[in-house]
């Protein structure tokens, strides 16, 4: 069945691909990206030329993302699926991010997702339907070394996913997560530098590690049987076509780290706090 699907962040990367992915399986995709007639308008232009619908929408604007999804609105007459894509990453020693380094960062990876999620669900609480799907990280359940901000915003993530998940539960709106390992897109040669370079340099041997790491990923990503992008906007298009009440709660991508035992060793204490709470059946989807 054609779904009319909501993407953010769909200029490039996992959100391009998810985009394209879902508009050949027969959905109505909007892709929303930023700066449509400027910066992207190149990316505008050919996800147009695919037959898909293109949105302005800044995930860190609350008048953007209300005006996007207006739209969608008024040209489909419904959301049935948002998928939570856009987001920067960091990396470098944390004591040398500054904090307005840091609130940007999270006005997009946190904020941005309960902005887009605002927006959206008092159409699918009336439709009694409708699927977030909000992108996450292995970083989200397990920490790098100095990703410890990027990590600090997927960590977020999971509380906020967890949240709407219940409380949405009995509404049927259903809210997954997918929790990518790391893949070769651009979110790495656009990723967030520290802004106090003093502060790395201070830490002297331990302040170059990044960028050893950073070689590491390199090589790992040219490498014959480097880990495949795509392997993303087949999980996400797998969960769209699995039956309501039927989707796992998170969805590991690639290499986990040990994040699938940490979802695997969680879920019982989650279930036990709710269950503690007398709210244990907020745990499963209503029909």
């Amino acid at each position: 069945m054609s779904k009319t699907i909501l993407i953010t962040g769909a200029s490039s990367g996992f959100g391009r691909d998810t985009a394209e992915t879902l508009s050949r399986a027969g959905h109505k995709v909007f892709a929303a990206m930023r700066d449509v007639a400027g910066r992207n308008r190149a990316h505008a232009e050919a996800l147009r030329g695919q037959g898909l619908h293109v949105v302005e929408l800044d995930v860190t604007d609350d008048a953007s993302v209300e005006a996007a999804v207006a739209q969608v609105l008024a040209q489909a007459g419904r959301v049935d699926v948002l998928v939570n894509n856009a987001g920067i990453a960091s990396a470098g020693v944390t004591e040398a991010f500054t904090a307005d380094q840091a609130k940007v960062l999270f006005n997009t990876n946190v904020v941005g997702v309960l902005r887009t999620t605002r927006a959206v669900l008092p159409a699918m609480r009336a439709a009694g339907d409708g699927l977030i799907i909000n992108i996450g990280s292995v970083l989200g359940r397990v920490t790098f070394p100095f990703f410890g901000i990027y990590g600090a915003s997927k960590f977020a993530v999971e509380a906020l996913t967890d949240s709407f998940r219940y409380e949405l539960s009995q509404l049927g709106v259903d809210v997954v997560l997918v929790q990518p390992s790391a893949y070769p897109t651009n979110m790495y040669t656009s990723i967030q530098q520290p802004a106090d370079a003093a502060r790395g340099q201070a830490y002297g041997a331990v302040g170059e590690i990044p960028a050893k790491m950073f070689e590491t990923f390199t090589q790992m990503f040219s490498a014959a049987g480097a880990p495949n992008p795509h392997d993303v906007a087949a999980a996400i298009t797998t969960l769209v076509a699995t039956p309501k009440g039927s989707r796992p709660a998170r969805s590991v991508v690639g290499q986990p780290f040990g994040a699938d035992a940490v979802n695997a060793a969680t879920a019982p204490v989650q279930q036990g706090v709710l269950d503690a709470l007398g709210l244990g059946g907020l745990a499963t989807l209503a029909a």
